[in-house]
């Protein structure tokens, strides 16, 4: 392994929310109050093993750029673990980081995907009001933070499928507006495959609704083609933290989740486990098809990674 692939697996978790970085220009709010840290982790304990996982499909959204054979993506499978917002966020800038060097030295042969899920959260995005937070922000119910991603407020939790795909752009298509329906693409592909819930589209939003609920929220940052930030899928989420925001400063609209959605038209009596495990796995599947990937999974525990802050 290179010294950059290494650098590329590293990961931070001392940083709080909202503080002055250097390279971003945020700075801390001293008013935010962290108060509901992150106190349990799923660790699901392995070796580093690793699973291919390749779709041959060519559908409308994928880009029409000719290729020999499938992009690689390396994909960092931690969707059984409650991963603090801070360490996934800071590990996301590091590869970034790493992505845009190789890109300008045109030796960027892979993209990258993280899924996971993470502790009770709220994320702003880089021009969100704070008219949308139903809190003082002084003793918010939890972590707070602005990023640069788009979109406004949303919550974060146990129960919901978050992916970030780290991709360079130029090898897929430079067209924000396709990458973002690419990825509502991968979402409702997902819910029809795995629990034939068939979902769409809202004209002048971004992301995927089951009739007036909003069952998936997107939203992107793309610096030199190259993108951060992702998707987030409600699963089997508790619903009740949306009731502190207005999601995504959509007034009018509620927000739902595959368990409530099947609760109210399935016969089929699914765990909360097995529910996650089949929208995972269509996730990943879907993402594979609609990006023309070749993934390399690599499963392994957050606990192996945030104490030595070491490769896996």
């Amino acid at each position: 392994m290179s010294s950059q692939e290494v650098q590329l697996l590293t990961l931070y978790s001392s940083a709080s929310p909202f503080r002055k970085d250097s390279d971003s220009g945020r700075s801390r709010n001293p008013s935010i109050k962290t108060n509901q840290p992150c106190s349990r982790h799923h660790h699901f304990r392995s070796s580093r093993k690793i699973n291919r996982i390749s779709s041959s499909r060519h559908p409308e959204v994928t880009s029409p750029v000719p290729r020999v054979g499938n992009r690689r993506c390396v994909c960092y499978d931690l969707h059984k673990e409650l991963v603090p917002y801070k360490s996934a966020w800071d590990w996301q800038r590091e590869v970034v980081g790493l992505r845009k060097e190789l890109a300008s030295k045109d030796v960027d042969f892979e993209d990258t995907l993280m899924v996971l899920q993470h502790c009770p959260v709220y994320t702003m995005g880089t021009g969100s009001k704070q008219d949308f937070l139903k809190f003082d922000v002084s003793n918010a119910p939890y972590d707070l933070y602005r990023t640069e991603r788009g979109g406004e407020v949303t919550y974060h939790g146990p129960g919901q499928l978050v992916m970030y795909p780290i991709m360079n752009l130029r090898y897929h298509k430079m067209d924000l507006h396709w990458y973002l329906r690419a990825l509502e693409e991968v979402i409702m592909r997902a819910l029809s495959s795995s629990f034939s819930i068939k979902s769409s589209r809202l004209e002048d939003f971004t992301g995927v609704w089951v009739d007036d609920q909003k069952v998936a929220a997107i939203g992107v940052r793309v610096s030199k083609w190259v993108s951060f930030h992702g998707l987030a899928l409600n699963v089997t989420t508790d619903l009740t933290p949306f009731k502190q925001i207005v999601p995504c400063g959509i007034r009018n609209r509620e927000v739902g989740s595959i368990k409530n959605l099947l609760a109210e038209t399935s016969t089929t009596k699914y765990t909360d486990s097995q529910i996650i495990e089949i929208a995972h796995n269509a996730l990943i599947k879907e993402f594979s098809g609609v990006f023309q990937l070749e993934l390399e999974m690599i499963h392994n525990s957050m606990h192996d990674l945030l104490p030595q802050k070491s490769v896996f």
